[in-house]
């Protein structure tokens, strides 16, 4: 259970000012100069200390990332890009922080930068979040204004810009590289790596690419310490955690938890609970509509980080749950996901062009039994020829809730079929 005094986000539900007074009074943009001033090898070092993985989806070590950058500034300017995109169904985390506490983003990208050695931050926003991309262009313009960024940004010597890009919503520019085509006005389509961003990113300079969550916490663990932040949650799950919780609970919310906390702990303590009582639980998507849904029996004691899910055989992705009681169809809601990603497949890939709409359709016939046993292991065999086979996860991510689904709800998926064949025979009689 996280103490209020250790809460990184204390204005994410916006009852507070948004704006820099607001930020200002709650501890952000304090001593900026000061933390600046602890130069890139010591802000790296700091990151590494705390553990922080990314928060984006992927879980990779975030000062490992960073680290990654050259070490010398050449002739290629280097690059801070931060992945505001955020179209994971289920996900809106970024979104809160994007309307309520935009300044620990921005001075999270100044801070960032000159452990980068970046002079200039391309914030990338989802193309839907009109008003969130207003509410951030504002906090960047005040923070302009009060020589919070700019030129000699906050009196440190360091000079530091930061550009808000709204994109066009596509699902497929919250991948790094597509995310950095679309930024060059390219057609937003994954890049093959190597070689990697680092090495060759936007404009074909070196380039970090973080998610908003990721960078706003970094003010936090610079001012209290690597070693507090790596003390919350569990070893290799440090920090807190953005979760947000939506479907069949009683108070659907975002909320900032410790990493690690049990799923039914963090689902009764802060959503009210499974709507109908947790007997009723069907099901839980944990981590955005990509990664495998988990029944209710491995709901009932596994625990959200990154490994812990991912030794159930799901993930913690986004951290975006999404609760199924017993009322759902859990095979419509996974064909749902399935239509979703062949909507949202760029077409680069021949195993994700082709394959998401087979397993789409397939999972069409499967829902209403029209088709036959054989064919349930016919699709759980195309799911593992579309994943790791595509150039970026979107592959991955449309094969994953179908394998989910077929590792769980296997018998729901046969019951189907045999009625459905049943009846056929009944009417042929």
């Amino acid at each position: 259970m996280l103490r209020d005094e250790d809460r990184i986000f204390t204005n994410i539900y916006g009852f507070e000012d948004a704006g820099l007074k607001g930020a200002q009074a709650r501890g952000d943009w304090d001593k900026t100069k000061d933390l600046v001033a602890l130069g890139r090898d010591h802000i790296v070092k700091e990151v590494q200390e705390s553990g922080l993985r990314g928060r984006g989806g992927a879980g990779f070590s975030t000062g490992m990332k960073w680290s990654f950058m050259p070490k010398q500034v050449g002739e290629r300017p280097h690059y801070l890009v931060v992945n505001a995109d955020e179209g994971e169904p289920g996900s809106c985390k970024d979104r809160e922080i994007l309307r309520h506490e935009p300044h620990k983003l921005i001075e999270g990208c100044l801070l960032a930068g000159v452990g980068m050695q970046a002079h200039a931050a391309y914030i990338y926003v989802r193309g839907e979040f009109y008003r969130e991309a207003e509410a951030l262009q504002r906090a960047v313009d005040e923070a302009y204004e009060a020589e919070l960024i700019g030129k000699n940004a906050s009196g440190s010597g360091w000079d530091f810009d930061v550009y808000v890009h709204l994109g066009a919503g596509a699902y497929i520019c919250g991948e790094e590289t597509a995310l950095l085509e679309s930024l060059e006005g390219k057609k937003g389509q994954p890049r093959l790596k190597p070689p990697f961003p680092a090495n060759v990113g936007l404009y074909g300079c070196p380039t970090t690419v973080n998610n908003v969550e990721t960078i706003a916490v970094v003010p936090a663990i610079l001012r209290r310490g690597g070693i507090w932040f790596g003390g919350l949650g569990r070893p290799k799950n440090t920090g807190t955690k953005l979760f947000n919780i939506s479907g069949h609970v009683n108070a659907p919310c975002t909320v900032e938890e410790e990493m690690g906390i049990p799923l039914k702990e963090l689902l009764e303590k802060h959503a009210g609970g499974v709507r109908g009582g947790w007997d009723n639980l069907l099901a839980v998507i944990p981590g955005g509509s990509s990664v495998p849904v988990i029944p209710k029996s491995v709901c009932d004691n596994v625990r959200m980080d990154f490994d812990s899910l991912q030794e159930v055989k799901s993930g913690l992705g986004t951290a975006a749950i999404m609760v199924m009681d017993k009322s759902t169809d859990v095979v419509a809601a996974i064909t749902r996901l399935s239509k979703f990603y062949k909507h949202e497949s760029c077409g680069q890939c021949t195993p994700c062009r082709e394959g998401t709409g087979w397993m789409w359709r397939m999972m069409e016939r499967l829902g209403e039994g029209r088709a036959t046993i054989d064919e349930i292991d016919l699709l759980e065999e195309v799911t593992r020829e579309v994943e790791g086979h595509t150039i970026c996860a979107l592959g991955d991510a449309a094969a994953w809730p179908i394998q989910g689904l077929i590792r769980h709800f296997r018998p729901e998926l046969e019951r189907r079929i045999e009625e459905r064949q049943g009846s056929t025979r009944k009417s042929a009689a």
